[in-house]
């Protein structure tokens, strides 16, 4: 394992590397620069990156697929919020749960557990701002399992995205299948239309949007890498697995200041290294994408 030093090092070189290549071969020079990012991190990089005022974008292995891991919580609170704008679903009502619910990672359930229910508004909001998995799955049963947010996907349009099981077990694509996948292509757009566009009511769109910013698991990946006068919103996933390796991914909505269109900015880290916990250069990779949004976007 690399430090955080070395992993800067050996990024700007690779990049000046790219740069070369960019002018003797016509590549592009931000694609090149993905490229660059891939090859430090010894993995695989799925990145795209959206101007959504003038819909110019650029990325690397866009149409690829890549498992969620958390990321699908964003999708999965939004489609809460659409059925509470259609009048289906009614915020306040309160799902139960016990012992036999908790999975690993679920701050929110747990603290709540004595109890043994909260408010759907509550859980939806767990699961964007704490990532908490056991809420995903009460909330997910309540709205009709995996099958009901992959049909939300394409009743929004996205005919890529799918997700086939619960937590945990749905942070791994199983061999020669496309299940629990997106790619970043399809992710881009799905998070333009949930989070900017109008697949949700003005009220749930900003409340939404709220949760992203109250985020605090992006830190130090897309949104670390944008100026202090940038908003940044993003809905993160994380997976390590013995013999599968680690996934860093994240999903970032970055608004400039002057009224200027916010970028819609997609990561996925996937590396056959396995750790047990989150590599500094794999997040360092996506602060990297988010600076570079930032410059392009310029």
């Amino acid at each position: 394992m690399i430090d955080r030093r070395d992993f800067a090092l050996a990024m700007g070189a690779s990049v000046l590397l790219a740069g070369c290549a960019d002018k003797r071969e016509g590549m592009n020079e931000p694609v090149a620069r993905l490229q660059a990012m891939e090859r430090a991190i010894g993995g695989r990089l799925g990145a795209l990156v959206l101007d959504t005022g003038s819909g110019r974008s650029f990325g690397w292995r866009t149409d690829e697929r890549f498992c969620h891991c958390s990321t699908f919580k964003l999708s999965l609170a939004a489609m809460t919020l659409r059925e509470s704008d259609a009048g289906r679903l009614d915020l306040a009502e309160e799902l139960s749960f016990s012992q036999a619910d908790l999975v690993a990672y679920a701050p929110v359930v747990e603290e709540n557990l004595a109890r043994g229910r909260l408010p759907i508004f509550s859980l939806a909001q767990a699961i964007q701002i704490t990532s908490d998995n056991a809420a995903a799955n009460i909330l997910m049963r309540r709205l009709g399992g995996p099958e009901a947010l992959t049909r939300f996907w394409r009743e929004i349009g996205d005919s890529t995205s799918r997700l086939d099981g619960y937590e945990p077990e749905i942070n791994v694509i199983p061999p020669g299948t496309e299940q629990n996948s997106t790619t970043p292509a399809a992710m881009a757009q799905t998070v333009r239309k949930i989070v900017l566009g109008d697949v949700l009511s003005a009220a749930s769109r900003d409340r939404l949007r709220e949760w992203m910013v109250q985020t605090q698991s992006g830190r130090n990946r897309i949104r670390a890498g944008i100026p202090t006068d940038w908003q940044g919103m993003d809905k993160t996933g994380t997976g390590m697995r013995q013999g599968v390796g680690n996934k860093t991914n994240d999903l970032a909505v970055l608004v400039p200041p002057g009224g200027r269109s916010p970028l819609i900015v997609i990561g996925y880290v996937e590396t056959p290294t396995f750790a047990e916990d989150v590599r500094p250069q794999d997040e360092a990779a996506l602060k990297a994408l988010g600076a570079l949004a930032v410059s392009w976007s310029a």
